[in-house]
């Protein structure tokens, strides 16, 4: 019996490996306090364990029965616009405000794809700008300007 090995699953299973793992160590600096007090620590290292978990697991799988899986082309082109784009919010945000930056962001990750029109880029840009809006501002109250200082608002 032939066993087959899937670099992908081995790949996306150590990467959740390191990502439950520096969870974890981080959360270690925080209490844990106890199982019926629990600290501000407890949570983190818990989740972090159950992602490094699961990292093991999906490491195992790839090892033991994983599919032959062919890697195809690489899409530079929506790496770059979607790194660009986060980059850009996190660098606007305070001075544009809320808005505008999600609006812009938004469009730059939906141009991202090849498939996606210019005015369907434009009407999914608006809808997950008015949806991010009423989530994160009107619903989580987050303390962030809708109009930032650059506008002029």
């Amino acid at each position: 019996m032939e066993r087959r090995r899937s670099f992908p699953d081995v790949l996306a299973g150590g990467m959740f490996i390191l990502i439950g793992g520096a969870f974890v160590v981080g959360a270690l600096g925080y209490e844990l306090g106890t199982p019926l007090r629990m600290g501000p620590g407890a949570f983190p290292v818990l989740v972090g364990a159950l992602v490094a978990a699961l990292g093991l697991a999906i490491v195992v799988k790839g090892l033991v029965a994983g599919e032959v899986a062919e890697f195809g082309p690489v899409p530079w082109r929506a790496i770059a616009v979607i790194v660009l784009a986060v980059m850009f919010f996190g660098f606007t945000v305070r001075g544009l405000g809320f808005v505008p930056t999600s609006a812009v962001t938004a469009l730059l990750t939906t141009l991202a794809s090849t498939r996606v029109r210019p005015l369907m880029a434009v009407a999914v840009a608006a809808g997950l700008t008015l949806a991010a809006t009423l989530i994160f501002v009107v619903g989580l109250q987050l303390r962030i300007p809708l109009w930032g200082p650059w506008l002029g608002f």
